[in-house]
């Protein structure tokens, strides 16, 4: 029977009678009709039951015949019975007392509008009692009645036929249509529900009978546990399949399938060990009977689920072992009564709650493991019984209180400035996990170490912050033991502390001399002074907070060695401290030249002495770190050189001595640099100009570096800002001066940066980026999930233009422990700061790069460095790294483990270790003049400058002379002021260049401000001398070109005078503050512009060959206007004969200037001959003689000047005149020749008469104003 549920919308009810009675009476009308018109069996029993349904159910059916099936029933005959075309028959024979009726299956469909009519169906025929007669006469009755096939819709409107249990589709319809989602195929062939209705006559198939009892052991199955699944039939077949989630299970090594048949019954047995969570889900067990002539299958299905055994256990736990009970305890979701719980050391007792096991332990002191923090492990299990079982363990440490002793390594009391230890020890532990406290403060945990249960305290340098009460506690996880001392530190001055005066002096013998130590302090101390053999007892004498111990110490005149002495002071617990030397040398009574205060001594003696105390804040004496020297000069004492440090860095200064060594430095270190960095800043002109505030910063650096920072930006900052100070260019003079006396400062500097970048720690796993003038700093933290290469560039925008890279490649990072740091430094300056090379030859090209690590290096280390080159034309690139054990303190380049690759204008280092490296280089010793090559060039240009001035003189001294007489045109006149303004500047220059050649001879002075100096005026006049040049050259030209155009001399004179000085000036006065800044102004070794670092002297050479360039091209203009005038432009007799003599200057000297300065320039190229050196030496010492042969002596009009002047028969009548107006007067005269050179240098006519008419008006008409004006 199919059942079709389909609800129309729209559809009307009405009452359950009318409803009733309108249907049994269409259902009775509806079967008269038919069976009178077509009379059978199978008509007449659908009817009957159609009746019954409709009577039962009170429903309204629409009956449709069309879906009717029937198989055709098959008589003994062999004959088919008379049925309607439209029906099937299905006959079985059936033995009933010898007769064979005939059976029907009859398959009716049943549509109905209400779902809830499905139930009461169903269960109507299920009550129903079989068989049902439906007519006696004619023997009808009905056997059985099963609903087969249900159809309906989903709450989505979805068709969905499904079978009754015992009844299934044929595969020919589960391969057509849509087997339904949710459904699960029992086997391929067959399906028990599809998504379309059927044609007609189709409906699920009955089954084979046969009910398969399906069991699973055990009911609740765990993970691990080994499951058995039983499928039994009574039926005789060996054809039996498992399905998991639809997939054929086969025997494998975790599945065991074995089936017995005993008796026609079929059990088949599945066996899953170990199973886990993929084996959850259904499983189905399929029975096929193939002795029928279609295939028959039975199936059952379970659904297993594997749950997981979730033990939830207490967390780890400490005991101490005083009695004290312990509670562990693991927990389950389920009931825990159902498993078997096994606890292990079994040392408690167990108890249960419905979840949870527990067990109790009780920590007494006897049962408790030895030593303490002992760990012992505790394991609780349950298992089901059927193969899964799960664990947990709980470590419970079992911890001893301890008993701590701590010991010194000396008495209660000790010294100021004394080493001691403290030792802590205990009697139950091996942890090693101390910390030490003074005044409940922390002490930094690199002060002590801890090993094997015990801890040691080691304090380098007591001073008066470690007087107080110690405390050592022991951890053990959460139990805590401390033990407790005192110490009391002793005041004792530190060596450092005491002010000897004199330090270094004299003693005139049979005199008394006053010997003085002097502390800041309120102890009383012995003080013993301790002179040759001689002991002395001190006297103390007390100022505020300044007490001095002297003594009276008085030398026979026999003695002729030189006194050492020392004052030695002892405390109150009799440790004793000596000072420093004093150095004492015996002078005669009668050679005494100073005296005073400040001691005695003969002339040119130095005596050294402390620098005066200072007074702070609260008015208390202060000492003042460093020395002044006193030098004897006439019966007084001047002073010489002050070596005393500023007041800030001097308390800057005790500050870090005392901050070093202080038990909470770590704590206390970012403030302090924080105050430095500020003090520097104030004190930053001190610095430059101080050595002595130069070595006390770099003293500060060095102590501070030792203390380990936390990599944080505001700490890095204000260390490196300090260290960029102290490396800037305006310190590198007071640098040089101090790599003279104390060249291991410098080193000391480098290694305090080196020191402080190696002991920084991670921060956040980032290091901040630093960048300063003249260094930079970037690094990294190694992390687990590093990948990448260490890559720094540096690169500095200054007039340098330096840069530099470091790389270190990933698969050494790799190798790195995590948390490691990688820092690198570069510097632009520190160059010029490290001491020179040994070798002469050589310099450092390039930056200076500090690369440190915090770790140990993995084994094959390489980093690979690359210099860009600070000078090109340097070679042989040897990489080196500061070594600094070479020569004692100072350090020194070394290239051990270091090879270089020359790239052009980089050079790539590749070293196996780290610290800090560069390049050196050498000077091209091949173009370079040998040293007698040098030297003879040097006498060469002293002879010649020598020769130079005196001819400059002359020459000003001969134009003073005849200037009245060689000046009568205005072309004439402007002429000779150019000449002479040239000799005037060249005279100048020249004189600059006797002093730098003292300056020279004094290496000291090399970098001072005298060598600036003569560097800037030497630059000034010799561009003045080249524009003034240039000055002659545009007046010829103007003069010639422009002859109809007339200009007064005063603005010749202006223009000339702005080009002259003016223009030279200010490419001087740019050049100077451009590069000065930078230190790149001067050549390191002589003064005159550099050429290496900055290209300053092409200030000088681009001016002067341009000028060369432009006379030339004027010279030529002017030569060939004078030899082919055009119609109008021929000048005056005079006027040609001076632009004739004034071309002859330029074409002249022109030349010669510019033969000079090409010489020069061709002396700094790579490998330039030495022949270029020999006659730039020559051209450039003479150009003095030059300007007075070819601009003075070869002048017509001056020679003759000069022979008029003082021949025989003027000499009388010129000299007259000169006293006249000397006498009438106090005016200049241009018969003076001083007087007259003043006034020509600037181009003033003087005073004088003349009858000459060849004057022109404007030039009498200057002549006359500049006269009232000198009056």
């Amino acid at each position: 029977m199919l059942l079709r549920n389909f609800q129309k919308s729209g559809m009307k009810k009405s009452g359950s009678q009318l409803m009733e009675s309108q249907t049994i009476l269409s259902q009775l009308r509806f079967c008269n009709k038919i069976l009178s018109e077509m009379p059978s069996l199978g008509i007449t029993v659908f009817c009957f039951l159609l009746l019954i349904v409709t009577k039962a159910t009170h429903a309204s059916m629409e009956v449709n015949f069309d879906p009717f099936v029937s198989l055709s029933p098959d008589g003994e005959n062999g004959t088919e019975e008379n049925v309607p075309a439209k029906l099937h028959r299905q006959k079985r024979q059936v033995a009933t007392f010898g007769l064979s009726p005939t059976e029907y299956k009859i398959n009716i469909e049943i549509r109905y509008t209400d779902p809830s009519l499905l139930e009461a169906i169903k269960d109507y025929f299920k009550n129903l009692s079989f068989p049902v007669v439906v007519n006696a006469d004619a023997a009808m009755n009905i056997s059985s009645l099963n609903v087969t096939t249900v159809c309906s819709l989903t709450s989505n409107n979805e068709t969905r036929c499904s079978c009754e249990s015992g009844y299934r589709w044929p595969a020919a319809l589960c391969t057509a249509k849509s087997i339904c989602p949710s459904t699960i195929p029992t086997q391929e062939e067959i399906c028990d529900c599809i998504t379309q209705v059927p044609s007609q006559g189709s409906s699920c198939q009955l089954q084979p009978e046969g009910q398969i009892n399906f069991s699973v052991s055990p009911e609740d199955i765990f993970q691990g546990d080994k499951v058995k699944m039983k499928c039994e039939i009574q039926l005789d077949t060996e054809i039996v399949t498992w399905y998991h989630s639809g997939r054929e299970i086969l025997n494998s090594v975790r599945h065991s399938i074995s089936t017995i048949i005993i008796e026609k019954t079929t059990k088949s047995v599945l066996e899953i060990t170990n199973v886990t969570q993929d084996d959850t889900g259904p499983y189905t067990c399929v029975f096929i009977d193939s002795r029928v002539n279609s295939t028959l299958e039975f199936k059952a299905t379970r659904n297993i689920t594997v749950a997981q055994i979730n033990i939830v256990q207490s967390g780890d736990t400490e005991v101490i072992c005083d009695g004290t009970k312990v509670l562990l305890r693991c927990c389950i979701e389920g009931n825990i009564q159902s498993f078997t719980t096994t606890w292990r050391p079994k040392t408690g007792t167990t108890s249960f709650t419905p979840n949870c096991t527990e067990y109790t332990l009780q920590a007494l002191h006897s049962q408790c493991p030895y030593p303490s923090d002992s760990e012992i492990m505790y394991t609780c299990e349950l298992s089901t019984g059927n193969g899964a079982n799960r664990s947990k363990t709980i470590n419970v440490t079992y911890l001893q209180i301890a008993n701590l002793q701590i010991s010194s390594s000396t008495k209660a009391q000790v010294s100021e400035g004394h080493s001691f230890n403290l030792t802590c020890t205990n009697d139950v532990s091996n942890s090693n996990k101390f910390i030490w406290k003074i005044h409940s403060q922390m002490i930094d945990s690199r002060l002590y170490s801890s090993e094997g249960g015990r801890s040691v305290l080691t304090v380098n340098s007591a001073t008066q912050a470690w007087n107080g009460t110690y405390t050592c506690t022991l951890f053990q996880k959460s139990l805590s033991s401390s033990a407790s001392t005192t110490v009391e530190i002793v005041p004792l001055p530190l060596k450092q502390n005491i002010v000897l005066d004199p330090i270094q002096g004299f003693i005139q013998c049979n005199e008394p001399q006053v010997l003085k130590c002097c502390i800041i302090g309120t102890e009383n101390y012995n003080v013993t002074f301790t002179v040759g053999q001689t002991e002395l007892k001190g006297v103390k004498n007390t100022q505020g907070n300044r007490v001095c111990y002297t003594c009276n110490y008085t030398e026979s005149c026999n003695s002729k060695s030189d006194v050492v002495a020392y004052c030695t002071f002892v405390n109150r617990i009799q440790d004793t401290v000596t000072s420093s030397p004093m150095k004492l040398s015996i002078i005669p009574e009668n050679k005494v030249t100073c005296s005073g205060s400040i001691g005695v001594g003969q002339q040119g003696a130095q005596i050294t002495k402390p620098c005066p105390t200072s007074q702070g804040v609260n008015g208390m004496s202060i000492t003042v770190r460093g020395t002044v020297i006193y030098v004897c000069n006439n019966s007084n004492w001047e002073v010489a050189r002050n070596n005393c440090i500023s007041g800030q860095i001097n308390a800057l200064l005790i500050g870090a001595e005392g901050l070093v060594y202080d038990p909470q430095a770590e704590v206390e270190l970012p403030t302090y640099l924080e105050k430095l960095h500020n003090a520097t800043l104030k004190e930053q002109q001190e610095i430059n100009t101080s050595p002595a505030n130069l070595v006390a910063v770099t003293t500060i650096l060095d102590l501070v570096s030792n203390i380990p920072a936390d990599a944080e930006p505001h700490t890095m900052e204000n260390f490196l800002s300090t260290v960029n100070i102290v490396v800037d260019n305006s310190t590198i003079p007071a640098w040089k001066i101090l790599n003279n006396q104390q060249p291991e400062n410098s080193s000391r500097l480098l290694n305090s940066v080196e020191k402080f970048s190696q002991s920084l720690r991670p921060a956040n796993n980032t290091i901040p980026l630093i960048t300063h003038t003249n260094l930079q700093l970037q690094g990294i933290v190694i992390t687990e999930n590093i990948t990448s290469d260490y890559n720094k560039n540096f690169t500095f925008s200054n007039s340098t233009n330096l840069s530099g890279n470091v790389l270190i490649n990933r698969t050494i990072i790799k190798k790195l422990p995590e948390n490691s740091i990688i820092i690198s430094v570069a510097f632009s300056t520190l160059r010029y700061i490290l001491p020179n090379p040994n070798e002469t030859d050589r310099d450092v090209n390039g930056l200076v790069m500090i690369t440190t690590m915090n770790s140990m290096l993995p084994s094959e280390f390489q980093i690979s460095l690359t210099f860009s080159k600070s000078n090109s034309s340097l070679k042989e690139p040897q990489c080196v790294f500061w070594n600094f054990s070479h020569s004692a303190a100072e350090g020194g380049w070394d290239d051990t483990g270091c090879h270089p690759k020359d790239e052009g204008d980089n050079v790539i280092c590749t070293c196996d270790h780290l610290t800090s490296f560069s390049i050196l280089m050498s000077f091209d010793q091949g173009s370079s003049p040998s040293e007698a090559v040098l030297q003879s060039l040097d006498y060469i240009t002293y002879i010649g400058v020598s020769i130079s001035i005196v001819s400059l003189i002359i020459c000003i001294i001969i134009e003073s002379l005849v200037w009245k007489y060689v000046t009568k045109t205005r072309t004439s006149y402007m002429r000779h002021v150019c000449i002479l303004n040239i000799a005037v500047s060249l005279l100048l220059a020249d004189s600059w260049f006797i002093v730098t050649a003292f300056v020279q001879d004094k290496k000291e002075l090399v970098n001072g401000n005298v060598c600036i100096a003569a560097t800037f005026f030497i630059h000034l006049f010799y561009l003045s001398l080249f524009f003034w040049m240039l000055a002659l050259g545009l007046l010829i030209f103007y003069r010639l070109v422009f002859i109809l155009h007339d200009t007064s001399k005063t603005i010749q004179k202006a223009v000339a005078f702005s080009l002259g000085y003016g223009c030279p000036l200010i490419i001087s006065v740019i050049t100077i503050a451009v590069t000065q800044p930078h230190n790149t102004y001067m050549r390191e070794n002589a003064c005159w512009l550099n050429w290496e670092k900055s290209k300053a002297l092409l200030a000088f050479i681009i001016p002067a060959l341009i000028i060369v360039a432009v006379n030339s091209i004027i010279a030529v203009v002017i030569l060939v206007k004078i030899l082919r005038p055009a119609i109008g432009e021929k000048p005056s007799k005079q006027e040609r004969s001076s632009l004739i003599q004034a071309t002859k200057n330029v074409a002249t000297l022109t030349p010669l200037f510019g033969l000079t300065w090409g010489f020069g320039v061709a002396t700094l190229s790579s490998g330039s001959p030495i022949v270029f050196h020999i006659l730039f030496t020559l051209l450039n010492a003479f150009q003095g003689l030059f300007i007075l042969v070819f601009g003075t002596l070869r002048d017509k009009k001056v020679v003759e000047a000069l022979q008029n002047k003082y021949s025989l028969g003027r000499w009388s009548t010129q000299q007259t005149k000169s006293t006249s107006l000397v006498d009438s007067a106090l005016v200049f005269s241009m018969s003076s020749p001083f007087s007259g050179a003043l006034n020509n240098l600037f181009g003033k006519a003087g005073k004088y008469k003349i009858s000459s008419t060849e004057a022109s008006g404007s030039f009498s008409e200057h002549t006359s104003n500049t006269y009232s004006k000198l009056h």
